[in-house]
């Protein structure tokens, strides 16, 4: 029977929805077969957001509910990632292709000796229980289809914005097991005392259904308030290219590209960006993309489904004003 472990990941006190999405992933994976879905919720007064978890798809919850797991720590959660996935003998440890995933699901998988695959777009599980993955590689230029030799104990982390949530059930009720974590918090080599947040945007650029991302076309700094504008009429996320990143026109956290964020919303608009492929391997995983910019021959509109070869000065304003007739029509 296949037995799938979903580490939550929270921001600002909900839980984030790449967990709901790793929740579907893994409904799915155990639907076919009638395997058992539980999922870790780590942190300090959290057993409120068991429910959410519970409507996701969860069996079980294994609650870490501790005042020294309220910051994320590396040590400490691997440790116990580690722990619950040995007392239910978990087949499948799923986490979310964040910065906290990416740092955390290598460290699990070394301490349970098992294997691990990155970033993974698609995920299904053979005959033998072992599962297949596909992610990309070479900046996206390629897919690899990853296939473990192991059957226990396979650690993967997500892509955000890729797998669809699981339709949520708000009367289930999943099974509550309290845990506590065998870390011995004076022993460790780092701990985390403060987080400082940067508030970027109103939505979260890795998690955002729609991004407007700005690039060296805007030819200033001042101009990124027509990204802006036309983000907050959508309801997006601000985005930006490296270019405009190290001309210091955005800090780093928007930048989306191969040394950026990894993003896959539903909608990309990207203005006065010429699409290097270092800028596409973070975006083109895009269910839409859409492209304004002067020069035809720009590589952003090789893998765009929909080009304006126009001044983004002229066309996004009429693409503003648009959006506003029609939220309020």
């Amino acid at each position: 029977m296949t037995k799938i472990l979903v580490v939550s990941e929270r921001h600002e006190a909900k839980v984030k929805r790449v967990t709901l999405e790793a929740l579907g992933a893994a409904h799915a994976l155990s639907s076919k077969e009638g395997g058992q879905v539980a999922a870790l919720l780590i942190g300090n007064e959290v057993a409120s957001q068991a429910d959410t978890l519970s409507a996701g798809g969860a069996q079980k919850v294994y609650l870490a509910d501790d005042p020294k797991l309220a910051l994320y720590s590396s040590e400490a959660y691997a440790t116990l990632v580690a722990d619950v996935a040995k007392k239910m003998d978990a087949t499948l440890i799923l986490l979310g292709a964040t910065a906290m995933g990416k740092d955390l699901g290598p460290k699990v998988a070394a301490k349970l000796e098992g294997a691990f695959a990155g970033d993974c777009t698609g995920l299904a599980l053979n005959d033998e229980g072992a599962f297949v993955a596909t992610r990309p590689i070479y900046g996206g230029k390629a897919i690899a289809t990853v296939k473990c030799q192991q059957a226990q104990f396979q650690v993967v982390t997500l892509r955000p914005n890729v797998f669809p949530v699981h339709p949520p059930a708000p009367s289930a009720k999943a099974e509550i097991e309290k845990v506590t974590t065998t870390t011995d918090f004076s022993l460790l080599k780092a701990i985390v005392k403060e987080v400082l947040t940067v508030v970027a945007s109103k939505v979260e650029l890795t998690e955002a259904q729609i991004i407007v991302s700005g690039g060296r076309g805007l030819k200033a700094p001042e101009n990124f308030k027509l990204i802006e504008e036309l983000a907050d009429a959508l309801g997006a996320a601000v985005g930006a290219s490296r270019a405009a990143v190290d001309a210091g026109w955005k800090p780093h956290s928007y930048q989306v590209g191969l040394t950026g964020k990894t993003v896959s919303p539903l909608l990309y608009i990207a203005c006065g960006i010429s699409g290097a492929i270092q800028h596409q391997a973070g975006m083109s995983s895009s269910k839409y993309i859409v492209a304004i910019n002067n020069d035809p021959n720009a590589p952003i509109f090789k893998i765009a489904n929909y080009g304006i070869v126009a001044d983004l000065f002229d066309v996004v304003p009429l693409l503003i004003e648009e959006v506003k007739k029609l939220k309020a029509a």
